[in-house]
C-alpha cells in the first residue's frame, strides 16, 4: 500500500514492465510531472522517439500503477556508441562502452512521492538487466546539481559521482556510475563540500575523488567526497 499525499488515503499499487502500447499514458504522465517541476533545467524529458527507442528493445521500462492509472515510471537505455557516451565521461576505454546501461528518466506523480516508489522501481528494473541482450557491467546517468531527491536516489542505489560536466547543450550535470562487478567498495579521506560549491567539487573530482554521500548541513546539503581504498588499505592515487 502507498499513501496518496493529496487525499491522505492508502491505495494499493503494482509495478509491471511497460510496452509500446503504454506510450500514450507514459507521455501523459510525463507532462503532469513537467508541469509540477519548479526548476525546469532539473528535468530532461524524453521525446516520443526516445521512448519508442527504449520500448522497442533498446532498453526497458517499468511503471507503477494504482488501479489503471500510471503514477510512476523508470527506464533503462542501451545507449548508442556516440561521442556523447557517458562512459567516456568517467574514463572507460572504447571497448568497454558497449557494457554501459543508462538509467534514463524516472518520475513519480507529486501526489505519490514519499512512498519510496523510485527505490522500488529501481530494484525491479535492475532485476531485469540479465534479461537484456548484452553483457552489461556499468550503470550510468546524469543528474542536475541541486536536484537533491534524484541525487539521494542514485546514492541509495550504490552509485557515485564520477564527473561534473556540461551535457545536453551546455547544461551542467553530475555523471553518476555504478560498477555491477564491484559489490562493496571502501573509501578513505572523506571531505564534505556544500552542495552549492561546484568549483570545489570539480577540483576534488579532478584529483580522483568521487562523490559518495549526501547529508543535510546548515539548512542545505553537503556532498561527501572520498577516494577509493586499495586492497592494502591505501588510498587510490
Amino acid at each position: 500500500m502507498i499513501i496518496n499525499q493529496r487525499t491522505g488515503e492508502s491505495e494499493s499499487f503494482y509495478i509491471r514492465c511497460l510496452a509500446v502500447a503504454d506510450l500514450p499514458i507514459i507521455e501523459e504522465m510525463q507532462q503532469e510531472v513537467i508541469h509540477a517541476v519548479t526548476v525546469q533545467d532539473q528535468l530532461q524529458p524524453l521525446t516520443t522517439e526516445e521512448f519508442l527507442f527504449i520500448l522497442n528493445g533498446r532498453g526497458l521500462m517499468v511503471g507503477a500503477f494504482t488501479e489503471e492509472k500510471l503514477i510512476g515510471f523508470r527506464a533503462l537505455l542501451i545507449p548508442p556508441l556516440d561521442e556523447e557516451h557517458l562512459g567516456r565521461d568517467f574514463g572507460l576505454p572504447d571497448e568497454e562502452l558497449p557494457r554501459v546501461l543508462y538509467q534514463e528518466l524516472s518520475a513519480v506523480l507529486p501526489a505519490y512521492r514519499g512512498n519510496r516508489l523510485q527505490q522500488q522501481m529501481a530494484r525491479i528494473v535492475m532485476e531485469q538487466v540479465p534479461n537484456l541482450e548484452g553483457d552489461f557491467r556499468y550503470i550510468a546517468c546524469t543528474v542536475a546539481p541541486m536536484n537533491i531527491p534524484s541525487m539521494k536516489d542514485k546514492i541509495a542505489q550504490g552509485m557515485h559521482i564520477a564527473a561534473l560536466k556540461e551535457k545536453y547543450s551546455s547544461m551542467l550535470r553530475y555523471i553518476f556510475v555504478k560498477d555491477l562487478e564491484q559489490e562493496q567498495v571502501e573509501y578513505t579521506g572523506h571531505i564534505a563540500v556544500p552542495a552549492e560549491d561546484l568549483e570545489r567539487q570539480q577540483e576534488l573530482l579532478t584529483d580522483n575523488y568521487v562523490g559518495v554521500g549526501i547529508t543535510p548541513a546548515n539548512g542545505s546539503f553537503s556532498l561527501d567526497f572520498a577516494k577509493r581504498s586499495m586492497e592494502d588499505g591505501s588510498a587510490e592515487e
